[in-house]
């Protein structure tokens, strides 16, 4: 009997869908080093913002005559990630926008190499 009730019980919850999975975060490889900054974008209510525009202009080497324009979006939960950027270089002041609304966080990757943001569009 008891078995009987453990394999309906272990059915039972082998049919039960799983959760809604969790939607793969826009990841964008500039190559360029170690350092990364990870973004979750908000709307003024704290619901995500899906494709956000991420944007940054990364200058680097001798005196930052090298520069790169490095942009991502967000997924449907809010969230972006930029990897690969250079760990000697000018400070970063990331911009992100969508439809009219603006956020901005800087970087220093000589002090700070990984960041994480969270930040509300106004």
């Amino acid at each position: 009997m008891l078995i009987a009730i453990l394999a309906l019980a272990a059915g039972l919850l082998a049919q039960q869908p799983a959760g809604t999975p969790k939607p793969e975060v826009a990841v964008l490889k500039a190559g360029l080093g170690p350092c990364s900054a990870d973004f979750i974008v908000k709307s003024a209510d704290g619901m995500p913002v899906y494709a956000a525009a991420v944007h940054v202009r990364v200058r680097y080497g001798a005196f930052g005559v090298k520069r790169s324009d490095l942009e991502v979006g967000t997924n449907s939960n809010g969230e972006a990630r930029i990897e690969g950027l250079p760990e000697k270089a000018k400070p970063l002041v990331y911009d992100v926008q969508k439809s009219g609304k603006k956020a901005t966080a800087e970087q220093n990757v000589s002090t700070s190499c990984t960041a994480k943001y969270t930040l509300t569009l106004k």
